[in-house]
């Protein structure tokens, strides 16, 4: 007998991406003279720098000679890539970590959800809300989510914190001595996808010392710190006590562009314990099973992102990012939004003329003014009346963006009419 799993029909609707691109693929079949500017998928478009192309040239000639044909790489990453991360994100900031700690993957996508395989189907997990969807869905199709409650919008065995204008859009650490105090999984990801928001040194503080205190494990989504302009951590290990309770996850996707090439680590300490065995040490078991590793060409590729030519070519891109997202908070915010992040993130959350459902303003800004962008309340019920809206697109885009909204409905104040 073949049975199919019943956790997936518990799954919110369809993945909050594929119904952006399904509403905007009807709307382009329909309107095919129309320009559409797209800021809701957070996918880049400024090419691979040519430090990164060369080294790919170079790693395919390697696999077409005998000699330095490469088959089967070691299952968590070729020791040149795992020096140079080592080196470049951590040593440089004053942090230690050892070569067996660091995993090469092909994203932060796949890690962040095939993490929850280390861990008991009872471990409670606890999720920003607004929230990157992967992570609740993947809970969900694990058969780790409970049942969805139509009332609080929330899955009855995933605790959620709250992130919204009240709190400045960070999660307010619980009291660690409350006899109901959560134990458990705490995914946060800062700079913050949806909202832009990076956290301080204190507030991470605050966090370490709760997971440490409470025996919880943080799962650590840093995939957007290459866009960190101010003085805040790039990492949770710059934390004293990080590596007895995190994971740290990182992604070259929109540090490097690497989104179609597919490349990112994940840290794990050997201090990280529980139950009395290391964490480290499950996670090196499971991808030897479940993942063959990064292909030589990709690692070389994210090798040459730390040289010193391919650093200097990699921040003019995020740089190049960064102003979009100054136009784009410029803009709005002389439109009358209510504009969050696109300081130190490559993302602005925006709130909605008069909290307007956000599906529904999705709609009207793609059928008056044909620019597609995020609905917030994909992210969570918190992000009910917001939308998000990306840096990725082109400078020209970006602006050709304000100029529709400012010629449009909302120029002066943000309102209708």
């Amino acid at each position: 007998m073949i049975g199919i799993n019943p956790y997936f029909a518990r799954l919110r609707g369809g993945y909050l991406f594929a119904e952006i691109a399904k509403r905007t693929e009807e709307y382009r079949r329909l309107n095919p003279d129309k320009e559409l500017i797209r800021l809701g998928i957070g996918d880049v478009t400024q090419p691979l720098v040519p430090e990164v192309i060369r080294a790919m040239h170079g790693a395919v000639d390697e696999m077409s000679r005998e000699d330095t044909f490469r088959g089967y790489g070691p299952y968590y990453g070729y020791d040149f890539l795992v020096r140079a991360i080592i080196e470049n994100d951590y040593a440089k900031r004053g942090v230690t970590v050892g070569e067996d700690e660091v995993f090469v993957n092909d994203g932060c996508k796949s890690d962040s959800s095939g993490i929850l395989d280390l861990f008991s189907e009872e471990t409670s997990i606890a999720v920003c809300d607004p929230v990157y969807p992967v992570y609740v869905d993947a809970a969900v199709m694990s058969g780790r989510g409970g049942v969805f409650d139509e009332k609080t919008e929330a899955f009855s065995r995933i605790d959620t914190l709250r992130c919204d204008a009240a709190n400045g859009f960070l999660p307010i650490v619980p009291d660690a001595d409350a006899p109901d105090a959560f134990r458990g999984l705490i995914f946060l990801c800062f700079p913050n996808n949806p909202t832009g928001k990076a956290i301080g040194r204190e507030d991470l503080k605050a966090w370490v010392e709760y997971a440490n205190r409470t025996d919880s494990v943080i799962l650590y989504d840093s995939a957007y710190e290459a866009y960190i302009s101010e003085d805040l951590p790039h990492s949770i290990f710059e934390i004293e006590g990080a590596r007895t309770c995190a994971i740290e996850l990182r992604s070259f996707s929109k540090t490097a562009g690497f989104t179609g090439v597919r490349c990112g680590y994940t840290v794990i300490p050997t201090e990280l314990k529980r139950d009395g065995t290391r964490i480290r040490d499950l996670w090196a078991r499971r991808q030897a099973t479940h993942f063959n590793g990064v292909s030589y060409i990709t690692q070389r590729a994210a090798e040459a992102v730390y040289s010193k030519v391919g650093k200097r070519q990699t921040e003019g891109v995020v740089r190049y990012y960064l102003e979009n997202a100054r136009v784009l908070r410029q803009g709005l915010s002389e439109c009358g939004f209510k504009v969050n992040g696109g300081v130190n993130a490559p993302y602005l959350w925006v709130e909605t003329p008069e909290k307007k459902a956000s599906w529904a303003f999705f709609d009207e800004l793609l059928e008056k003014h044909a620019i597609v962008v995020t609905p917030g309340s994909g992210f969570g019920a918190a992000g009910e009346g917001y939308f998000r809206i990306t840096a990725f697109g082109s400078w020209e885009n970006a602006s050709k963006a304000i100029l529709r909204l400012k010629a449009g409905d909302y120029a002066g104040n943000g309102r209708r009419g």
